[in-house]
């Protein structure tokens, strides 16, 4: 009877207690958030799962069976570790140094173990660990170095599409005076990241002088920095049908939009693609569903993507390279303006002191976002900001300093995501991050901080890296 009374009197106690532990996780939401909650539920189930095992007779499980529940309770307990909220992070700096090696367990046989008889043989010892620079260095020469046949076959076939693209434009359009086709883009300039990069053809419009003009896109009733309008001119002198360009002209202005439906039906219903891609030696289709004008030409060892676009440029843009593109809204009838020039030329003035670092890091950058599932929504205008940012504050671009720079670049990515402006270096009224939704913002913040954390993931995590 004494034994049964101190058994009630237990269980009385476990009682109270385990009413404690529920009322304690019932508030422990509003105190500590859901995170915290979680955290304090892990630790406080275990416990209580303690006690009504301390407090239950013994009558109702076994030895053993009491062993091996006080062991799943500290299993529960060791959850408490693995808890990603109470790890520490290492600071962003010491990611570059190498990772140490585990100190050998005291039961590792050593050498005179290795050697007595019977014993198995010891297999050589690991390599060391590579710092972050040297996985940084083996990821560009996987993922973002192009070999340079590819590069020069890459450039042939561009050359002969642009040859037969000019070819078939003065012979559909006699009366419309477009320029030489000129084939570029960071394939010819040295800052091509894989194959996702497309090649441009540059077919420009001959415009006759003095009779069109630049307006500024914030001038117009689009509001739109980015872009300009191209007013045609001398209406009293010269009426309009003067200029076989008059034809496109929406509201006094040359619209890119009327052009861009012209050269679309040419190139998708008109051009005898199957015929010229026999001559070259190769496939050429042109890309349907887009609102670019995209060809995709599939050689046996290698495909390109090239981008045909429309340019007024030269001396009628004030040394400007505008561009026909798919713009929505009041935005359609303009011109877009082409800073890639401009950054192409920047980078390579900084990185004519040195050894080029920069343009090895805006690489790097580029290869990693088109490979991520998330970051892909960065493209090389995003990018290339950073990079000619970083440029114009550091001083230190020697090929060692690459892994800190890559680093740098993360954290002032994060930077301008949080505060949801990033200005163009050429034109600060342009907000590249204007064309994200919030959500999409989130998302890059997020996974950008957690390639700071693990920057390693960043190299070997991504989705469908593309290499030629």
């Amino acid at each position: 009877m004494a034994e049964l009374s101190q058994n009630r009197g237990k269980r009385r106690d476990g009682e109270v207690l385990g009413g404690a532990v529920d009322f304690l996780l019932a508030n422990a939401r509003l105190v500590l958030g859901v995170g915290g909650a979680a955290v304090l539920g892990i630790a406080t189930l275990a416990v209580k799962r303690l006690i009504d095992r301390a407090t239950s007779s013994r009558d109702e499980d076994d030895v053993k069976g009491d062993a091996t529940c006080l062991e799943d309770s500290w299993k529960e307990l060791s959850l408490l570790k693995a808890t990603p909220h109470l790890q520490p992070r290492p600071p962003p700096a010491a990611l570059s140094q190498p990772t140490p090696l585990p100190a050998p367990s005291p039961s590792t046989p050593g050498p005179a173990g290795a050697d007595a008889p019977g014993a198995p043989r010891l297999s050589s010892p690991a390599p060391p660990c590579l710092t972050f620079q040297e996985k940084l260095l083996a990821f560009e020469q996987d993922h973002v170095t192009i070999p340079v046949a590819h590069v020069a076959l890459a450039k042939q076939l561009a050359g002969d599409v642009a040859l037969e693209l000019q070819a078939y434009l003065r012979s559909k359009f006699p009366a419309l005076p477009f320029g030489a086709v000129v084939p570029g883009g960071p394939l010819f300039d040295g800052l091509q990241a894989g194959a996702a990069d497309p090649v441009r053809l540059l077919v420009p419009l001959a415009l006759e002088p003095g009779l069109w003009s630049l307006v500024l896109g914030t001038d117009t009733v689009a509001r739109d920095p980015r872009c300009w309008a191209v007013r045609r001119t001398q209406l009293e002198f010269r009426p309009r049908g003067s200029s076989p360009w008059d034809r496109f002209l929406v509201g006094g202005y040359l619209s890119s939009r009327v052009l861009l439906e012209l050269l679309r039906k040419a190139l998708t219903a008109s051009v005898n693609w199957p015929a010229i891609g026999s001559l070259l030696g190769c496939l050429i289709r042109p890309r349907v569903a887009s609102e670019e004008l995209l060809l995709e030409v599939q050689h046996e060892r290698l495909e390109l993507t090239v981008a045909v676009l429309l340019a007024v440029t030269g001396a009628q843009a004030g040394d400007r390279l505008l561009l026909a593109w798919p713009l929505e809204g009041l935005a359609g009838n303009l011109w877009l303006q082409d800073l890639y020039p401009a950054e192409a030329a920047r980078l390579r003035a900084l990185d004519a002191g040195d050894t080029g670092t920069r343009r090895r890091l805006l690489l790097l950058l580029c290869g990693v976002c088109r490979g991520h599932s998330v970051l892909w929504r960065l493209g090389r205008s995003h990018l290339t900001q950073v990079v000619l940012r970083l440029g114009e504050e550091e001083a230190d671009w020697a090929e060692e300093a690459l892994g800190e720079r890559f680093l740098q670049a993360l954290e002032l990515l994060i930077g301008s995501l949080e505060q949801a402006s990033l200005p163009c270096h050429f034109n600060p009224c342009v907000n590249l991050l204007d064309g994200l939704r919030e959500e999409e913002v989130e998302d890059l913040g997020y996974a950008l901080y957690c390639g700071l954390q693990a920057p390693e993931g960043l190299l070997w995590g991504g989705v469908g890296h593309e290499r030629w």
